[in-house]
């Protein structure tokens, strides 16, 4: 309990109180002029009471800041920016944290109510010119709940009924919008802080379903699990290996979003949906949104296909056609945990083997990249040199950057790919919320140039620098938008788009000096031309970061390619 002089008085104070008790740690904020009462909380409470406030110039740093952070940690975070424009701003963040069902706790302020009469009421013309009608719409779509304050002790007990939600399976953002007058006003006389609401235990997986996922385990020739992301720590990732395994199951991980296995486990396959599927006869979706392409690589019609997860049909994804013949409604490491109590059947050693062969066999097929001549680098190598600095703590944060066939993992959770929901500018600061969480570990951003600048990056190198988080910056560069080139060629491939000698809005030429804006935090930045001397100036990054605690920025040339 709280020692009298340093009992929350205002709601604004509950707010920050009850925020602290639901164990988010980082406030990270863009304030506005309707964060007062939220800032006198943060300088007359004790600091140990009160998430740590985090100043961020752009709200879409702050999302991905606390985004990145709940990656690395399990730990989730809270977001505060200012009124609708702010909000407006974070709404491609919280898109992000929706997609991959990511818990932050996002708030803003809101306009406040009154014109006269309130403490907290209208001093501004900016205070009638940013009202609107309805300012959780912007968010609404995309969060599991959202609630506007109405009185000021509701900052203790709506606070926590919302991050429970938050946390519970599956999980994902929430809001709150926050007049002003309830965070100004004080709390009524005996107020007492309300419990934290227990987080809803996952689901256990039914017995039933169970006994026939094993009978289809033990009926199929080649089972291949598909998987796209696990959970921070690392439980899904030895559990999948272990039953792969046991059980003698292919593993592959189409369009990851955070990488399940180590590159060397034996199960495997890789990451291509097409090619995993390709002689599957039982295909085993773990809690993945986007399994395969429906168009091009879906599984053959006589496979059995197994969707599992806390939500395994994706309710919020308006279409969302994939065969279903068994849907398990359970934590994914429940069902792989129940899978290992039971006896796996006579065939599981003869599957394990052929398993194994077909792994062994992708592999050696696989063409070793090279650093090439004296032009632009192919991103073969860029990601192979990449995880080479990489060691077993160090994480790297992709947006259409890395790629994984070419890269060695030595476990889950070493690369973090952009969600499917595709707002862009996320993988740097995704990053700096990781340095923040261990500002001993390697953590590296591989941004193509178009992602660096929607990055907002003059904010997010200052965030470095202002917050001594030394992350190494690299970007792919290649001048374009290559994403939007390739879906015109594959589109139109003999089209007048392709014939002409540039593509229509696809070029960032004349691009700015990259190196010039790192600089301008005091970055060490360099321009690599050569695939050759990529590898050196890797090395001089990694000491520079050891040694001088300093942000790195390596601007690669990169050549453009038609497959990635």
């Amino acid at each position: 309990m709280f020692e009298d002089q340093d009992r929350p008085k205002t709601g604004g104070e509950a707010l920050l109180t009850a925020l602290k008790a639901c164990g988010i740690d980082y406030l990270f904020a863009n304030a506005g002029t309707d964060f007062p009462p939220i800032i006198e909380g943060l300088a007359r409470l004790p600091e140990g009471d009160v998430p740590t406030p985090v100043t961020v110039p752009h709200e879409t740093a702050a999302m991905a800041m606390a985004h990145g952070h709940w990656l690395v940690t399990g730990r989730p975070q809270a977001v505060m920016v200012h009124v609708n424009v702010g909000l407006a701003n974070a709404v491609m963040g919280v898109i992000n944290a929706a997609s991959d069902n990511i818990p932050v706790f996002v708030l803003s302020g809101r306009t406040p109510l009154t014109e006269s009469g309130r403490k907290g009421g209208r001093m501004t013309p900016i205070q009638y010119g940013q009202e609107m009608y309805d300012q959780t719409s912007l968010v609404r779509d995309v969060v599991k709940f959202d609630y506007e304050l109405r009185y000021p002790e509701q900052a203790d007990s709506v606070t926590k009924r919302a991050a429970s939600l938050m946390v519970s399976a599956p999980e994902g953002p929430v809001y709150m919008s926050l007049p002003k007058e309830p965070l100004t006003e004080p709390l009524p006389d005996g107020f007492l802080p309300a419990a934290v609401p227990a987080r809803a235990r996952p689901a256990a997986p039914d017995a039933q379903a169970m006994q026939t996922l094993a009978a289809w385990i033990a009926e199929a020739r080649m089972p291949v699990v598909l998987c796209q992301r696990g959970d921070p720590q690392g439980r899904l990732s030895a559990l999948v290996s272990r039953c792969a395994d046991a059980f003698g199951l292919a593993v592959a991980e189409p369009f990851s979003i955070r990488n399940v296995l180590a590159s060397d486990d034996p199960a495997l396959l890789g990451y291509n949906p097409k090619a995993a599927t390709a002689e599957a006869d039982l295909v085993i979706v773990l809690d993945s949104g986007v399994p395969w392409i429906e168009a091009v690589s879906a599984p053959s019609k006589d496979c059995r296909v197994v969707h599992i997860g806390p939500d395994p049909l994706f309710r919020r994804m308006p279409v969302r056609g994939y065969r279903t013949d068994l849907a398990i409604t359970a934590d994914p490491v429940m069902v792989l945990d129940a899978l290992m109590a039971l006896t796996p059947d006579p065939g599981a050693p003869d599957r394990r083997d052929s398993v194994h062969a077909k792994v062994s066999a992708s592999r050696n097929a696989t063409p070793k990249p090279v650093a090439g001549g004296d032009g632009p680098m192919s991103a073969e190598w860029m990601s192979a040199c990449v995880s080479n600095i990489m060691d077993k703590d160090a994480v790297a944060f992709s947006e259409l950057g890395l790629l994984l066939p070419h890269m060695t993992l030595n476990g889950p959770n070493r690369v973090f790919s952009n969600v499917h929901a595709g707002g862009l500018g996320w993988a740097m600061p995704a990053a700096l919320g990781a340095q923040l969480a261990d500002r001993d570990r390697l953590v590296i951003a591989c941004v193509g140039d178009g992602s660096y600048m929607f990055a907002n990056p003059v904010a997010c190198h200052q965030i470095a620098e202002a917050l001594g988080l030394p992350i190494l910056t690299i970007v792919k560069n290649n001048a374009m938008w290559n994403a939007v080139r390739r879906s015109v060629v594959k589109g139109y491939p003999d089209g007048a788009a392709v014939r002409q000698n540039r593509i229509p809005l696809t070029s960032l030429e004349p691009l700015p000096d990259f190196t010039q804006i790192a600089r301008a935090s005091r970055a060490h930045a360099e321009r690599i031309d050569r695939g050759a001397d990529l590898p050196d100036a890797l090395r001089r990054a990694v000491e520079i970061i050891r040694t001088e605690r300093r942000q790195v920025l390596l601007d690669l040339s990169v050549v453009a390619s038609d497959d990635h």
